[in-house]
Order: structure tokens, then C-alpha cells, then sequence
């Protein structure tokens, strides 16, 4: 089972034993009730946010989304022995591939507060990228390749060995510079 049909079953299963409609999750996590249903269905992720207030809205925390087994020490991350990967494919509707591979350095963990992930960031093929903001902050830092991020009004390029620390409340994107695949590693805090 892939990792989108992973993350809808548990939506759907934590839904149900909420005894919530479609229609009542997504009124309560602002989302379109489609965009629940694809979700449900295993359809394409398409970014971060919605999951975030799809969690808000079930009263779990993100983590509950994307890994199972909660751990009670600590978690060990290898990039050789990188997780199973969730793939978003942006903010364009009509996507038919990823533009974000997540890959969670931290599954299992009990009780986690912060989010982190290492990410390859593919280069876009459309101009304007659409931006979206959500409860939190995030931190990012490059380990290779260029990345944009387009914050509000303002946009900063950043290369390997340099970072980012923002809330990101104020609508914000990510996307690779050029024609090459970026890897960051990218820790992201949602309040509950």
C-alpha cells in the first residue's frame, strides 16, 4: 500500500471513529470536501497544509498521519535506510506527479512536537507558484541544490549550507532553482 493510500486510510479511520461526515471534516479544517474525499481515496497529496488542518481538525497530531508505532526513546534516522516516502504534488489541482518527496526522520516517535524531514525538492515546470500558509514555523536548511522561497511579498534564494527560520502562518512556498533536484532538510512545528 502506498504511503498517500496509508495516510487516507487513517483520515478515513480516525473520520469515522469521530463519527464526522466528509463535509464536517472539511468544514472544520478548511478544506474543499473533494479534496477529503481524494485524500480518503489515496489520490496525490497536495501539500503539507491541508494534512496539518486535517489533524487539527481530528484532534491528532500530524505525526498520527504519517507513521505509525509510537517509539518512547528516541528515533534514529539513516539516509541510507531513508522511510517510506510521502509525496505532495504541490499546490496546482491538476498535477499528476510529486514536486515535494517527504521522507520523515522522526516516524514513530511518541509525543513529537516538531516535524522533521529531509526533502527533495523538484524543479518546477509552472512560473508562478501558488503560495499557502498554516499554523506553525518552519526551519529549513539546504544540503544541495538552490531553493527559492517565495514568502509573502518577499523572496530569498538559498544554497547548500544555508537556512531559513519562518512562521508559516504568512503564505509561503518552496520550490527547487534550475533544472536540478534540491535536498533540504526541513523541520516543521504545528501547534495542536
Amino acid at each position: 500500500m502506498s504511503v498517500e493510500n496509508t495516510i487516507g486510510a487513517k483520515v478515513r479511520q480516525l473520520r469515522e471513529a469521530k463519527q464526522m461526515s466528509a463535509e464536517q471534516l472539511a468544514e472544520q479544517s478548511q478544506c474543499h470536501v473533494d479534496q477529503i474525499k481524494q485524500i480518503e481515496d489515496g489520490a496525490l497529496l497536495p501539500s503539507l497544509a491541508p494534512l496539518m488542518e486535517i489533524s487539527r481538525a481530528l484532534g491528532v497530531r500530524l505525526g498520527t498521519l504519517v507513521d505509525d508505532e509510537p517509539l518512547e526513546g528516541p528515533v534514529t534516522f539513516k539516509e541510507t535506510d531513508f522511510p517510506r516516502v510521502i509525496r505532495f504534488s504541490g499546490k496546482d489541482p491538476k498535477a499528476t506527479s510529486s514536486n515535494l518527496d517527504f521522507y520523515t526522520m522522526a516516524a514513530g516517535k511518541k509525543d513529537r512536537h516538531m516535524e522533521p524531514f529531509m526533502i527533495d525538492v523538484k524543479p518546477r515546470t509552472d512560473n508562478v507558484p501558488p503560495l499557502s500558509g498554516h499554523e506553525g514555523e518552519e526551519f529549513i536548511f539546504v544540503l544541495s541544490g538552490t531553493i527559492r522561497i517565495n514568502y509573502g511579498k518577499d523572496s530569498y534564494e538559498l544554497h547548500p549550507g544555508e537556512s531559513i527560520y519562518y512562521d508559516s502562518i504568512v503564505p509561503h512556498d518552496v520550490h527547487a532553482v534550475g533544472d536540478q533536484v534540491a535536498r533540504i532538510l526541513a523541520v516543521v512545528y504545528a501547534p495542536s
